[in-house]
């Protein structure tokens, strides 16, 4: 997949994003990988949060612990992600006036990858570095 340099701004390219996204991915940790990894070095400092949940073991050993949510920033609303019961994932869509959560919506996995992928097309749209992290994405390379 070729992303001309105008950015990832056709619906198709926020839908295959969206696709790459979803692919073998089951759990708040797999998506904070991706998301906190090489995608987040390319992305604003800040739109991307991951929260852990450390236990006597991992604060032993000086690990960060394990993944429980993803907080994701955008221009008007965040995307959060968060570990339900039994390793469930609950998405959720809350939108922000003046960094105030104004309203919470309770989504599929499907409505909030579709969400974020906007996001980051937005992103992208106006950022080189972000624009080549997701053709990394695209091309399986994150």
């Amino acid at each position: 997949m070729t992303v001309e340099p105008s950015g990832l701004g056709p619906m198709g390219d926020v839908q295959l994003l969206a696709a790459t996204l979803r692919s073998d991915r089951t759990d708040v940790a797999s998506y904070a990988r991706v998301l906190s990894g090489a995608l987040a070095d390319a992305l604003p400092p800040g739109m991307v949060e991951v929260e852990f949940r450390r236990g006597l073991a991992d604060r032993v050993a000086g690990r960060s612990g394990r993944a429980v949510a993803v907080l994701v920033h955008g221009e008007d609303r965040q995307l959060a992600l968060r570990e339900g019961p039994h390793g469930t994932v609950e998405p959720e869509v809350r939108q922000v006036v003046r960094d105030v959560v104004i309203s919470r919506r309770t989504v599929d996995i499907e409505q909030w990858l579709r969400a974020l992928a906007e996001d980051l097309t937005r992103v992208a749209a106006r950022d080189a570095a972000a624009r080549a992290a997701l053709e990394r994405l695209l091309a399986g390379g994150v």
